[in-house]
């Protein structure tokens, strides 16, 4: 037979939002000493008391302990334990303060009067009307998301969705999810149709429910989006609907077959042939991806072949001004693309670092400007634009912050009927644009416009779907300069050097040669165990590169890794280099992350409402436990989240390699071992070292560094971009 035991929560020593599991000190009368309880307990906060079933065991470190089998909430009832509970953070707008004073008040009375009399609450020092409002509101919205967290937690599902749940439907949540529960996985962040289905099937859908088979295709083809494609084949996509979902093929084609029926899906014949159109050979897209790729090549197309709104004259003339004017004599290559820009209406300029970019830029801003026409640069990201306006001596946007994207007005501002204002428009780290925002892009480009796009194609692909540089490129329809030379001042760049071995698929060297005049900017320390890997880059973190070279270690230093777990995956490295980097008491958990004042941290989603945006790094300035905000520094400007929205946020001492694209570091440090091998390819060596612009440290063995090198091999992203623009 279970024990009961009855106490109040006195302290909480932990807890992991997704899976409810908790260390806590409770308090049971008639005993001396807190009790400690372990186990499953539903959003637990302090001074709440708990009526638990149980056993009582012994922990061979920690002694004895109660472990809770199942526990049902009460309000406190003490004086004590009622101040604890509202100043907990359990209601927004109360902190240990003023939850004193309404105690001090009202005494047992206290949460009836929030329950049911809240203007009783004006007689207490330092509450007003809004105060008042806000604490009736945030009472009210409690006990509705508390409804919300039980009915998720009878079905198995982590409670710490209730917030976000309640916030999207309000009180007809529990209806809502009842009725459709894979409604979830579309609007809520976090929540994917793994945990919408185990709560349709503890509600009772069928494995080969209709609802549940069309919201299964749905999730595969949004994950293949995530992994880079555009379309997935129709072949292979119900392989891999049949794998998750456990149903036959039949069901599978049945789901398809009404998706794409409905306008949901779009297929298209991948041999183009309408006579000969087989089921087997179809694109299968999710229709707004359908939308953006033809709604690209189309723009492009048009762009490409409408009338250029800037003639230059004396097009010789004008190349020899911008060379004097920059002091310098542009190499064939760089002259090449210079009257490409004068001459085409639309142009791609790729190459790796040290070939001379920025500097064909500049020349032909000089040569715009000097025609006192609009210019424009914009970049993907917040960190892109700012490098380009340093470098170019002119303004640079992000691309959302150009084409004036507001969510409350139904989002990008600039359109086809709304077009940008410019007579060039330079897009710098072109590479990192996907199909979504190139679309965008292309709808706001008059046809007037010259669009140049400059990027490093050899880079990793888009962390969104499509390939949308090396489409253009590969399609051949557009005007391309390729640079490959590599200048002087680069020349004695260790990292710049290296960086074309790995381009070309030759190994880095590292030891210099007697008489070299190589800047000692690139190092390999050669280490196989992973622990010991991860030994070695705290050090270099913590001690050894800023007494070197007096980088600051959390803002000058970025750790890139291929992989997200294991011993040197980004989740591990972020905890150890957060203790290491950042150690303290208090902050805020969500589900298996802290967060402290002062720690860096990554935006890992698009937020339109806080113009913030996936792979934007930021530090945190305050936590406001009493309003339940976390505040977020980013380039100087301040961002406010709700703990529920935290979730958004991840450490960031340690980033994928995908995440630092359009990101330069002054020091970057790159664990690269054998047990990466499935990850381990070119382009993501290329650009892990290319991120680096002073300083790259390379820490593993020398066979993970050959295997990546030697894989040019990278994933296939499936686009038909390419084939649009022929």
């Amino acid at each position: 037979m279970p024990t009961e035991l009855t106490g109040q929560i006195t302290h909480i020593t932990y807890t992991n939002d997704e899976n409810g599991y908790t260390i806590a000190k409770v308090k049971v009368r008639g005993r001396k000493n807190p009790v400690t309880v372990v186990g499953a307990l539903l959003a637990p906060t302090v001074g709440e008391v708990l009526d638990m079933q149980g056993e009582w065991v012994s922990h061979p470190k920690y002694g004895r302990q109660f472990k809770v089998s199942s526990s049902h909430s009460k309000v406190p009832v003490t004086v004590e334990g009622i101040e604890k509970y509202l100043g907990s953070g359990l209601v927004k707008g109360l902190g240990p303060v003023m939850a004193g004073r309404i105690v001090k008040k009202f005494g047992l009375r206290a949460l009836d009067v929030i329950d049911k009399d809240t203007k009783k609450l004006a007689t207490v020092d330092g509450i007003g009307p809004q105060r008042i409002s806000l604490i009736k509101e945030a009472w009210k919205d409690q006990k509705e998301i508390r409804g919300v967290m039980l009915f998720l937690h009878s079905h198995g599902v982590s409670s710490s969705y209730g917030v976000k749940i309640f916030k999207k439907y309000g009180q007809r949540s529990i209806a809502v999810v009842k009725k459709n529960p894979y409604r979830l996985a579309d609007d809520i962040f976090g929540i994917g149709f793994a945990t919408a289905d185990k709560i349709a099937a503890n509600l009772g859908f069928a494995k080969d429910a209709p609802a549940r088979i069309s919201a299964g295709i749905l999730y595969v083809l949004e994950q293949l989006a995530g992994d880079g494609h555009v379309y997935y084949p129709y072949a292979e996509l119900v392989e891999k609907c049949e794998a998750i979902l456990e149903v036959g093929t039949g069901a599978v084609a049945d789901g398809l077959g009404s998706l794409i029926g409905a306008g949901t899906l779009v297929a298209e014949d991948l041999n183009d042939s309408i006579d000969d159109f087989q089921a087997n050979y179809k694109a299968v897209y999710l229709r707004k991806y359908h939308h953006y790729e033809t709604g690209v090549a189309k723009r492009v197309r048009r762009l490409a072949a409408a009338p250029k709104a800037v003639q230059v004259a004396e097009p010789k003339e004008a190349i020899n001004w911008a060379q004097h004017q920059l002091a310098i004599r542009l190499a064939p290559a760089q002259l090449t693309a210079l009257k490409k820009a004068l001459k085409d209406k639309i142009l791609v300029i790729t190459g790796g670092p040290g070939t001379g970019k920025t500097t064909i830029i500049n020349g032909i801003l000089r040569i715009f400007k000097r025609m006192k026409v609009s210019v424009m640069l914009a970049a993907p990201t917040g960190r892109a634009a700012k490098r380009m306006s340093e470098a170019c001596h002119h303004p640079a946007k992000t691309i959302h912050r150009m084409l004036e994207f507001n969510l409350v007005k139904g989002g990008f501002q600039k359109n086809e009927k709304k077009p940008l204002k410019c007579d060039l428009l330079v897009v710098d780290e072109a590479s990192m644009i996907d199909t979504a925002l190139m679309y965008h892009l292309m709808q706001a480009v008059p046809d007037s416009v010259t669009l140049i796009l400059v990027g490093d194609v050899n880079q990793l692909p888009s962390v969104g779907a499509g390939n949308v540089l090396k489409d253009i490129i590969a399609a051949k329809t557009i005007a391309v300069v390729t640079l490959t030379e590599i200048f002087r001042q680069a020349q004695q760049s260790r990292i710049i050097v290296n960086a074309h071995k790995i381009h070309n698929g030759v190994i880095p060297s590292f030891k210099p040669p007697l008489n070299d005049h190589l800047r000692d900017d690139f190092y390999f320390i050669n280490q196989e165990d992973p622990q010991r890997v991860l030994e070695i880059i705290l050090k270099l973190v913590q001690k050894r590169i800023p007494a070197r070279f007096g980088f600051d270690p959390v803002d000058e230093i970025q750790v890139l890794t291929p992989m997200h777990k294991g011993v040197v995956g980004t989740a591990n490295l972020n905890q150890q280099l957060q203790e290491a980097l950042n150690p303290g008491i208090g902050g805020v958990v969500r589900g298996d992350r802290l967060f402290r004042i002062k720690d860096k941290v990554m935006q890992i989603k698009n937020n339109y409402d806080k113009n913030v945006f996936n792979g934007d790094i930021g530090r945190i300035k305050q936590i406001d436990t009493e309003n339940q905000e976390v505040f977020v520094l980013f380039d100087n400007r301040q961002v406010s989240y709700d703990f529920s929205e935290l979730d958004e946020l991840v450490l960031a001492y340690a980033v994928s390699v995908h995440k630092s694209q359009g990101s330069e570091y002054p020091a970057v440090v790159i664990p690269i071992l054998t047990q990466h091998f499935l990850l381990l390819q070119r382009n993501l060596i290329y650009t892990a070292v290319t991120r680096g612009r002073a300083l790259v440290v390379i820490v593993g063995t020398p066979k993970a560094l050959a295997i990546g090198v030697k894989n040019d091999k990278p994933h296939k992203r499936f686009t038909r971009l390419s084939h649009r623009l022929r």
